[in-house]
């Protein structure tokens, strides 16, 4: 991808996040009032104001440390418990039949109904808002580790057992990596799904937090301090998402990487359909076989006489002898 295009795609991104900042102004500006209602709706410059004066206080930078902190605790317990329980379920036929029925009923329970349990389980409010932001985030990696897992090729596995590796061997050699890209995509999910349950425990449970302070400004009806806290939120998620994201590409950097569309193909490089240029590599020229010089043909086998026309090959045999007896052969011999 070209420097020009990537600056275009970024024009583009910050172009769509102007236009909605925009329309957000002008519909609030003007009091609009069709079917949503903007009345009370604060205006882009008073959510920016409202910003201004929170990140004075030390206040809105502990809330923040106390929700990161409860993010990434949750989140590096989810990852880990869940790559290996999705690893042995995909793995071993006992992990399956022990740990499959238990998983399928309570990963639809969501993880806010949690919160009475983790308050009857946990000794502080601070463990159960790291229990339920695991909880939150452990299924969508156990899940993604799992189909990754079990869509491995067996034959790379039988390949290492061949050359006379063991079960760890192939567990660290093939099966880990192989399924590092469905991984990191469960981890992408997760980390979305832990964001909002840490915000609700924050907000049902919690002392500190940037869930807990924005839900006291909207008891005392600060909507822009609302706002506020949905903004912080948003860029605290975008932030931590992207940190997984790069992660993942350094991770599996050795994976080949699609080229991007309308780049110009590299020399040398085959193109077909699925290439940006979209036309199929052409045949690759026939390597000889002798290195010296070519065989003489085999002469041509010696042609058969023309047998000439049917009526030649089929002689006439004649007219048909009479079956009339001989009357000399007939008489009696002279005695």
């Amino acid at each position: 991808m070209s420097a020009a295009t990537r600056a275009g795609r970024r024009l583009v991104r910050a172009g769509s996040l102007v236009a909605a900042l925009g329309l957000w102004q002008l519909l609030t500006a003007y009091d609009v009032n069709l079917w949503l209602r903007f009345e009370q709706f604060p205006t882009v410059g008073e959510v920016a104001s409202a910003l201004a004066d929170r990140v004075g206080t030390s206040a809105y930078w502990q809330d923040l440390g106390h929700s990161l902190r409860r993010i990434v605790t949750g989140f590096l317990l989810a990852a880990v418990l869940g790559v290996a329980a999705g690893t042995a379920i995909a793995r071993s036929r006992w992990a399956a039949d022990l740990l499959g029925p238990l998983v399928e009923v309570v990963r639809p329970i969501p993880a806010i109904a949690l919160v009475p349990v983790a308050i009857l389980l946990l000794p502080t409010n601070e463990q159960g808002i790291v229990f339920i932001t695991c909880a939150a985030a452990f299924f969508p990696v156990l899940v993604s580790t799992r189909h990754a897992v079990r869509a491995l090729s067996p034959v790379w596995e039988e390949a290492v057992r061949t050359m006379g590796g063991g079960r760890a061997r192939v567990l660290w050699s093939v099966v880990l990596p192989g399924a590092l890209p469905g991984v990191f995509g469960g981890l992408s999910v997760g980390v979305g799904v832990a964001w909002i349950c840490v915000i609700s425990a924050e907000m049902i449970s919690g002392e500190y937090g940037v869930g807990y302070r924005t839900w006291q400004d909207y008891t005392v009806v600060d909507y822009p301090g609302v706002f506020v806290g949905m903004v912080t939120i948003g860029a605290l998620g975008l932030l931590t998402s992207t940190a997984v994201e790069l992660t993942g590409r350094r991770v599996t950097a050795w994976l080949p990487r699609p080229a991007a569309r309308g780049a110009a193909p590299r020399a040398g490089a085959p193109s077909g359909p699925d290439t940006p240029s979209g036309t199929a590599a052409p045949a690759p020229a026939p390597t000889p076989v002798h290195a010296g010089p070519a065989p003489d043909p085999a002469p041509d086998p010696p042609s058969r006489p023309d047998p000439g026309p049917v009526a030649d090959r089929h002689p006439d045999p004649g007219p048909a002898p009479d079956p009339t007896p001989d009357p000399v052969s007939e008489k009696e011999p002279v005695p």
